[in-house]
């Protein structure tokens, strides 16, 4: 890992508890300081970063515009109503999600929600809600799923990804 290149990594939250975040926080082999700040370069999340507000947005503007970066999808995508149900930025995040995942490397969806829309796709589903792989088709999408995600599964994803140069199977 020492001799890789930081790889970008967008990571957004749509419909969540925020849990698979928080599991991520946690991790140990590699610590998320190791992870965040030697191992990738985690452009935007909205929970860790530094900016907020319209800087935050052109840091994720920024590593679109550039490509070559993985997206950690956490939560859910909700569809009704044109998506209204989950706005950031005054954008929605089926809006975000296929901009974000047209540049991508690959998508990987974290936790239960995205990876199968979890508990806001349960019925009666007011919202919608569907998971990463009903709308992202044209990409690899890897599915880690738990409530919350066993991060373990997710630093293994990213570690053969930079050591190999590839997905993991």
């Amino acid at each position: 890992l020492q001799e890789t290149k930081r790889t970008p990594v967008i990571w957004f939250e749509f419909q969540d508890c925020a849990g698979c975040t928080e599991s991520f926080l946690r991790a140990s082999r590699p610590a998320v300081a190791e992870i965040v700040l030697d191992v990738l370069s985690v452009d935007y999340h909205e929970t860790i970063m530094a900016p907020s507000g319209h800087l935050a947005e052109q840091s994720a503007q920024s590593t679109i515009d550039a490509g070559g970066y993985l997206l950690v999808v956490e939560g859910s995508i909700p569809t009704a109503e044109e998506g209204i149900h989950c706005c950031i930025g005054g954008r929605t995040a089926i809006e975000m999600l296929e901009e974000a995942a047209a540049n991508a490397i690959a998508v990987v969806a974290v936790g239960n929600c995205a990876t199968f829309g979890g508990i806001p796709r349960a019925e009666p589903n007011p919202t919608s809600a569907v998971a990463v792989m009903d709308l992202v088709t044209d990409k690899p999408v890897i599915n880690l799923p738990g409530c919350p995600l066993n991060v373990v599964n997710l630093t293994a994803t990213v570690v053969h990804f930079l050591t190999f140069g590839e997905l993991p199977a």
